[in-house]
């Protein structure tokens, strides 16, 4: 049976946060780096919505929500550790609707504002998305090392890319924030062997 199918895109969050899913899932796939310049026709056939990640099964099924993606991953290794099931507690829910929300709506204007048309300044998308998430983050992991408890669990990886994202906008910026506990998770996230190993370039998927 071959292994699932996953386009992707390597500095996208939403694929991101999948492929880390999987390899901490144990599940074996196929990776293809999309350009999204140049959009595959076979992903496009399977996924008019032509936004990475896209999971193809074997037996057909499609799986176009990278939240769907990581639980799907999760469900094949039993969820031994429940990676997923300490996902599901409502506080992580809730951060991670906001994550995906709110945070995201404030970064995008944050980092793109050449995009956008909004009345309010950049700075202001700064500041609220410190004020909808950071904080809140760094308020929790002061008082333990992953915002899965002791250790990690899928909201870690469901909501790290994003931080990463916007921390890389302006690095000196996000340094002269007072916020060290999510500095530190952050960095030890940077620095770890699952992230390293699902950032190497996977080939690219041709366009044909």
């Amino acid at each position: 049976m071959p292994a699932p199918l996953l386009y992707t895109y390597r500095r996208c969050p939403y694929a991101m946060r999948a492929r880390m899913a999987l390899l901490q899932a144990g599940v074996v796939y196929q990776a293809h780096e999309v350009s999204l310049r140049d959009k595959p026709p076979a992903m496009l056939a399977r996924s008019p919505k032509g936004t990475v990640p896209v999971l193809v099964l074997s037996n057909g099924m499609v799986l176009e929500q990278s939240l769907d993606i990581m639980r799907w991953a999760f469900e094949q290794s039993g969820d031994t550790d429940l990676w997923w099931a300490r996902s599901q507690t409502s506080s992580n829910l809730v951060l991670q609707q906001v994550c995906d929300g709110l945070f995201k709506y404030h970064l995008d204007r944050y980092k793109y504002p050449q995009r956008f048309t909004d009345a309010v300044t950049r700075e202001h998308h700064f500041e609220q998305a410190v004020a909808v998430l950071l904080n809140a983050l760094e308020q929790l992991l002061q008082t333990q090392p992953q915002i899965g408890g002791a250790s990690a669990c899928a909201t870690d990886i469901g909501i790290f890319p994003f931080v990463r994202q916007f921390a890389g906008v302006d690095p000196e910026r996000f340094e002269s924030l007072p916020l060290p506990a999510l500095k530190a998770w952050l960095a030890a996230w940077l620095e770890s062997g699952l992230f390293t190993e699902v950032m190497r370039k996977p080939s690219l998927m041709p366009s044909a």
